[in-house]
């Protein structure tokens, strides 16, 4: 069998693997019946369990990692399909049972599905030129696994995870200059999923790596927009780095970006380091010329730069409005935020006062900022 007819034949099984999973979950929930003969025959589990005979051939069997589920559904169907128990006591035990086995299977099925998909895409990802239909395929494959790492913390997963070496494969990728644009940006979704998904394991592992500066460097929406989730779940440790790599001047620098999502998504990054940052990163991201970019970005000609609704982001950036109040906003960032001491930010909304002075127009322009950031405003 070649290559390629070998993906097909997985690509069969995988569907029939998770047809057999959703109709496994029926089992598990009503076991009463499968366990009656003429509903067994008709049963969804009964057709999925015969697509997965039909597409697998001998890969069931052959697949050492897949003798456990064998046995399980050997297990169920010897089971079902015994005489029925005379008692009620016993047929209640046979239903517990059949539930418990058909959770497991769903279980195992899981975890053959990880495991078949990870390696799929770890290979993909350190493939020097995948064909065209694999590049689609991979983008496919990152999407399921940010989709599976969304639904929260599962040790199965997280153990396919390590085992597959996935996290260096999504790094490998996103720094390597021959990787499509498109594949890069995907890749950094896919890190901040894998951080996200859990903190304890994979923080260490990112921030000992080279992503972090490429994020910073690659200075796309979806780097920043990764970057900016990256400085909300890591927080001071982060943005320390950022600040030790010289990567804050770079991240302000991106606010006079001409393409406006990379604009917000600095915007969100600043704010972000307003609130996690100690004083040595705002500090520096001040010096940078932050207040200064964030005063011409929040004038009317580019405030309402999108139109439309007002939904809110990560740190009230308005996704209609983004750049409205920009300047009191990172004020009130520095106010409330963690990372200063009190007397630290009192000296720091002084500073965010003087430069906003500076930078305004004219003086009906430095009355009004002022009293944004001295007041606040309910107008963003």
């Amino acid at each position: 069998m070649s290559g390629g007819e070998a993906a097909e034949v997985k690509e069969e099984v995988l569907r029939a693997l998770e047809a057999l999973k959703v109709a496994s979950k029926g089992i598990e929930t009503n076991p009463g019946a499968f366990a009656d003969e003429s509903s067994r025959r008709t049963s969804p589990f009964a057709n999925a369990l015969l697509a997965l005979h039909t597409a697998a051939g001998d890969l069931l069997s052959g697949d050492p990692r897949l003798s456990t589920l064998s046995l399980l559904l050997s297990r169920l169907q010897s089971l079902a399909s015994s005489c029925p128990p005379s008692s009620l006591r016993r047929r209640r035990s046979v239903r517990r049972e059949i539930s418990h086995l058909a959770a497991s299977i769903a279980s195992e099925i899981e975890s053959w599905i990880h495991r078949e998909s990870l390696d799929r895409l770890v290979s993909l990802l350190l493939s020097p030129s995948p064909p065209a239909a694999d590049k689609e395929g991979l983008l496919r494959l990152l999407l399921s696994l940010e989709s599976r790492l969304s639904h929260g913390f599962d040790f199965g997963l997280q153990d396919a995870i390590l085992r597959s070496g996935a996290l260096p494969a999504v790094e490998a990728a996103l720094v390597s200059p021959s990787s499509p644009e498109p594949l890069r940006d995907r890749c950094a979704v896919a890190l901040l999923a894998l951080v996200r998904f859990n903190k304890d394991v994979f923080v260490g592992k990112v921030m000992a790596g080279p992503a972090i500066g490429c994020l910073v460097a690659m200075g796309s929406a979806a780097s920043l927009r990764a970057l900016a989730g990256l400085i909300v779940a890591i927080r001071s440790p982060l943005i320390d780095v950022l600040l030790a790599d010289g990567e804050i001047l770079k991240i302000v620098a991106y606010l006079a970006s001409p393409d406006l999502d990379v604009r917000v998504n600095a915007l969100d990054c600043v704010l972000g380091i307003a609130y996690y940052g100690r004083k040595e990163a705002v500090d520096g991201m001040m010096e940078a010329g932050a207040v200064e970019r964030l005063m011409d970005l929040q004038r009317p000609e580019l405030a309402g730069g999108w139109g439309g609704g007002m939904e809110k982001g990560s740190f009230g950036v308005f996704e209609g409005r983004p750049f409205v109040g920009a300047v009191a906003r990172l004020a009130v960032g520095v106010e409330v935020g963690e990372g200063l001491r009190q007397r630290e930010k009192r000296g720091f909304k002084l500073e965010l006062l003087r430069r906003a002075r500076e930078a305004a127009a004219d003086e009906a322009e430095a009355a009004t900022v002022a009293g944004e950031i001295l007041w606040g405003t309910t107008s963003w």
